[in-house]
């Protein structure tokens, strides 16, 4: 679906604000117990996005294989198009990433903060490219960034909450995270490291210190580190102590308040940001705990440790983290969280997926791009890579990018309400409409459709990797969505069913008419069965084969007649066996 289709009509901006009214900005956030509150002394509930790949990039969202740290990124990029060309492409990366038309539509989407993922090396050198050791060279582009992201926010009254992401030398072994450079000293094994992190927060709070749309500080991103030197245990997840990074926090924290004695100080745990081992009384009152969340079970022992936290330290909590998953999971995490007053950040807003509110197009011959880098084809030319590079630049500007709606409807109204709605307002044409199979309604799991594979919870479950959708196009439900070739398709057909899944359509119509319902499907073995329920009447079973024309294996069946009322329709689609392809329903009036 394009963008701006749904951008201009607001479709959810009534009820969104409605769900935020209790978390408006009313001067600098600040701690009361274990609830973020504002000057009013109301509870804030923070529900943000984090701009993942944006300062810095993480090759999986460009759909790298291989190491997918942001420098080994542009040195790829640099041997294929030269150090002018790259550099003109990340001038363009950034200044096209985000813009105020982002903010806006976050606010209207029901967000009302934002993570900013900082990458120091946009706002001060590495201390081994210092002119004068021990120095601190200030740039200016990461500063200019934060203002022109931190003006849009105030316009629109969103919370921008500054994480460092990536922090000198790195901070963890996930390589990725923190764009880190394993030959070089990490900063747990280099002061100089440390000290230039301490003087970066210092020059940000002496900045932003009176800034009260500033929503806080996340002093450090995912430390994942084993201190105890266990090679067994690199990511610091079973630490104890976790000293090292306690005490490095406080110099952290000591710096900031020389400058800034208001704005919310937010820190993390080692393991990803989870291992609270160790952890001191709480040596600031304006201080708050966040913890990251993925691939896990939604249920109250899932938070368990944090919850224990809280009440331990007597501090809010925030998650300041998490996503990457399906829209049952994201929809079952918000209700989890939210039913305990924590606050939510998810990740992230845009990239190369679909699940996430903003998809990144791939350019036309990216393609051949990654079977390069990949070992699986012939270098690119220079232009053509150039051409390609600077088309993904273009890409990630707001009205270039695919809006994910069903992303949107599981953070916000599944979360409160289980009705379904029209995915879309179906193809119409004077003699009746086309529903494209891909486009059943919004809603949850049970209600809206029913699949098998609903989300990711390898870290609960022990298993491997879960993929939902198994297409991985067009949407982010369980439902297996692929491309289709089909000519009459709208470009995605829904495969794999299994036998047991169902998919709701709901349409409305302006007068009542008899009309004749076809399906168009495929098969790739005999004897397939579905079923149809049309408003709620009992299933009609349906049995079809493979088309004999091997050169197209699409077929229409006709299906039933049916007088439809005015107003609104349904039609419930069922799988019966596991080997058919369905593309859409047509309705023709008779």
């Amino acid at each position: 679906m394009l963008l701006k289709s749904f951008v201009y009509r607001n479709f959810y901006i009534g009820l969104f604000m409605l769900l935020c009214c209790t978390a408006q900005a009313q001067g600098f956030l600040k701690v009361d117990g274990q609830k973020i509150v504002n000057d009013k002394d109301e509870n804030v509930l923070l529900r943000s996005i984090g701009l993942g790949g944006w300062m810095i990039q993480e090759g999986y969202m460009l759909r790298l294989e291989g190491e997918g740290m942001q420098h080994k990124i542009k040195s790829r990029i640099e041997q294929l198009i030269g150090k002018q060309a790259t550099d003109s492409f990340y001038h363009r990366w950034r200044k096209n990433h985000i813009s105020r038309a982002e903010v806006d539509s976050l606010k209207a989407w029901g967000f009302n903060a934002i993570r900013l993922p900082m990458h120091f090396n946009l706002f001060t050198l590495p201390v081994d490219e210092e002119p004068v050791k021990g120095r601190h060279t200030w740039l200016k582009e990461g500063f200019q960034l934060v203002d022109s992201l931190l003006s849009w926010c105030k316009k629109a009254h969103i919370y921008l909450i500054l994480d460092l992401h990536a922090a000198p030398g790195g901070q963890g072994n996930d390589l990725n995270i923190a764009d880190r450079d394993a030959s070089k000293p990490s900063l747990w094994e280099s002061r100089e490291n440390q000290l230039k992190t301490i003087a970066l927060w210092e020059k940000i709070a002496q900045r932003y210190a009176n800034e009260p749309w500033i929503g806080g500080y996340d002093l450090l991103n995912e430390p994942n580190w084993g201190f105890s030197l266990n090679p067994k245990d690199r990511n610091g997840i079973w630490e104890q102590h976790n000293e090292p990074l306690w005490n490095f926090l406080k110099e952290v924290a000591t710096a900031v308040r020389k400058v800034d004695t208001r704005h919310l100080l937010i820190i993390e745990g080692n393991g990803w940001g989870n291992n609270y081992a160790g952890l001191p009384s709480i040596w600031d009152k304006n201080l708050c705990m966040s913890f990251h969340k993925y691939w896990n079970y939604n249920d109250q022992q899932s938070i368990k440790n944090i919850l224990e936290a809280r009440q331990r330290y007597n501090v809010p909590v925030w998650l300041g983290e998490t996503g990457e998953n399906s829209n049952v999971w994201f929809r079952e995490a918000v209700a989890l969280l939210e039913q305990n007053n924590i606050g939510w950040s998810w990740w992230p807003l845009k990239k190369m997926g679909v699940n996430n509110p903003l998809e990144v197009k791939v350019p036309a011959d990216y393609g051949k791009v990654l079977s390069y880098w990949n070992g699986n084809g012939p270098k690119p030319t220079k232009a053509a890579a150039k051409k390609v590079f600077f088309q993904l630049a273009e890409n990630v500007k707001l009205r270039n990018c695919l809006l994910h709606r069903d992303v949107l409807d599981a953070l916000f109204r599944q979360v409160h309400s289980s009705e379904t709605i029209p995915f879309t307002n179906h193809k119409k044409n004077n003699s009746g409409l086309i529903i494209y199979a891909t486009d059943y309604d919004l809603g949850r799991s049970g209600s809206a459709y029913l699949d098998m594979d609903s989300a990711d919870y390898h870290i609960s479950s022990g298993g491997s990797w879960q993929i939902w959708n198994k297409g991985r196009v067009y949407r982010n439900d369980g439902v297996d969505i692929d491309v289709n070739d089909d000519p009459l398709s709208n470009g995605h057909k829904v495969t794999k069913m299994e036998d047991g899944e169902w998919l709701n359509y709901t349409f409305y119509l302006t007068a009542p008419a008899t009309y004749y319902i076809r399906l168009r499907l495929s098969a790739s073995a005999p004897d397939q069965k579905m079923a149809i329920s049309v408003n709620g009447e009992a299933p009609q079973a349906i049995s079809f084969n493979p088309v004999e024309n091997e050169k197209q294996k699409w077929q229409t069946i006709e299906i039933a007649k049916k007088q439809l009322p005015k107003g609104k329709n349904s039609i419930r689609i069922y799988a019966k066996s596991n080997q058919m392809e369905f593309g859409f329903i047509q309705l023709t009036k008779l």
